[in-house]
């Protein structure tokens, strides 16, 4: 680790920034398109599933090892086992980081154009002046439009990744903590305000039903596979995150406690998203256009629709995606922190100039994640938009093998008691959880990834 590398300065802020993410985008934006996409409740079950059996486990072999090793994530590797080529692991996991960061930032960046216009009246200017008819697809239509545009997503993107370098450049503790203390805690009142107002619309039980009530004909082996993959991608699970994050937590941080409050916390989140969203969606028969159930434009096409049943509209929808914003700087950074760490580390380069090596080159990949929505249709690959490929390839594929190497890397590879070592912090904390997560990343997590992986394959 560099001698003049930070640490988060408070458990507060382990928690935060870790939380920070994947609630961000993760949950806030991706669970619902994932849940509306593969069976709502039948979706719910596996994802709960995953995230608790697999999740809080993998967690940990990633928290150990980024504590332990305390570089990034392929650091770590060389550090632990310096003669092996395990640090092949880590580099998957940078890979897939950086390619969701590519269409994170176009994500981003929508949070951001949504803010402006909020905050400038555009975003319901033309709404009461709307038929009925006109009304119930009218942010469907002003989404589309917009997504499909080619130069105000490109500027909104270049404005976002702006605001991730000025970020970076300010460092861990003054830059990301204190982000994250501040504006996180906020954004989870907010949204549970916003539950409290969709649960009141009209025929807010259907969406209830669609969420909460599972028929267990719609679990498929791609359901399992879009379970496995969210629930990894709202923990970030097996992107270098993780890995990354606590080679910057004190020595003494609690482990199993910091991953159990992320886990809840997480799922938490994405609990109170489907109840904003599914309610909104039977409540203003969102459900019969095809078209605004768009997975990835979906709660730009919901949250807005609540708005307007509510006083004061302007205001709601500023605040709201204001701290959209916020919680897409939380993800991007701690995606671009990955690279950042790597390269800073890996070529004995200032902080400054890994941010600018990091951060530059998105200034392409995320314009042809942009303009691939619409503009330029034929910026394709394997048939997909880049922006699809990309979050298909990384999320379904790269992170679940990242996760399956650092299990067996964790579990097999290094010293048999270097999961109880780091999770009772080397005895000074009672060790009830390090069997049973020693036993779930030896043999668990490996063979319930491979079969899924295996399925996906074959299907």
């Amino acid at each position: 680790m560099s001698a003049d590398k930070s640490k988060f300065g408070s458990k507060l802020g382990v928690v935060a920034a870790t939380v920070g993410s994947a609630i961000g985008l993760g949950n806030v934006w991706r669970f619902p398109a994932e849940a509306q996409n593969n069976g709502g409740a039948a979706f719910l079950i596996i994802y709960i599933a995953c995230v608790f059996i697999l999740g809080i486990p993998v967690m940990l072999a990633e928290l150990s090892l980024g504590r332990a090793g305390g570089s990034d994530s392929v650091g770590n590797f060389k550090k632990l086992t310096p003669r092996s080529r395990w640090w092949l692991a880590g580099t998957i996991g940078l890979v897939a980081s950086y390619l969701i960061l590519s269409f994170y930032m176009v994500v981003a960046g929508w949070t951001t154009e949504y803010l402006f216009d909020s905050l400038s009246g555009d975003l319901f200017s033309e709404f009461h002046a709307a038929t009925q008819a006109e009304e119930n697809n009218y942010f469907a239509g002003k989404m589309a439009e917009y997504v499909t545009s080619a130069w105000s997503p490109l500027i909104w993107t270049f404005v976002m990744i702006g605001l991730n370098l000025g970020v970076l450049l300010m460092g861990v503790r003054n830059g990301i903590e204190k982000m994250s203390n501040v504006l996180m805690p906020l954004l989870f009142v907010l949204m549970l305000v916003f539950c409290c107002v969709s649960l009141t619309l009209p025929n807010a039980s259907e969406g209830l039903s669609f969420f909460l009530k599972p028929d267990f004909g719609k679990i498929t082996p791609q359901v399992l596979i879009n379970g496995l993959g969210q629930a990894f991608f709202s923990l970030s699970l097996g992107m270098g995150i993780l890995v990354t994050y606590s080679a910057y937590y004190p020595s003494d941080t609690n482990l199993p406690r910091t991953a159990v409050s992320v886990s809840l916390l997480d799922f938490l989140m994405a609990f109170i998203m489907g109840l904003i969203i599914f309610p909104a969606v039977m409540s203003f028969n969102l459900g019969a256009d095809a078209s605004a159930l768009e997975g990835t434009t979906l709660i730009f096409v919901t949250m807005p629709e609540i708005f307007t049943r509510m006083g004061m509209p302007v205001l709601w929808s500023s605040l709201f995606f204001l701290l959209l914003a916020v919680a897409a700087i939380t993800s991007t950074i701690s995606l671009a922190e990955v690279a950042v760490a790597f390269v800073r580390d890996r070529f004995k380069v200032s902080r400054k100039a890994a941010c600018f090596i990091v951060v530059l080159p998105l200034l392409l990949t995320s314009s042809l994640c942009s303009l691939s929505l619409g503009a330029v249709p034929s910026l394709q690959i394997a048939g997909m938009p880049v922006f699809n490929f990309l979050d298909t390839f990384a999320t379904n594929m790269l992170l679940p093998i990242s996760a399956l190497l650092i299990c067996i890397y964790v579990g097999w590879v290094l010293p048999r008691g270097f999961i109880k070592d780091e999770l009772t912090n080397h005895g000074a904390l009672a060790g009830r959880m390090a069997g049973v997560v020693a036993f779930i990343v030896r043999y668990v997590a490996p063979g319930l990834i491979m079969v899924v992986f295996a399925a996906q394959i074959a299907g």
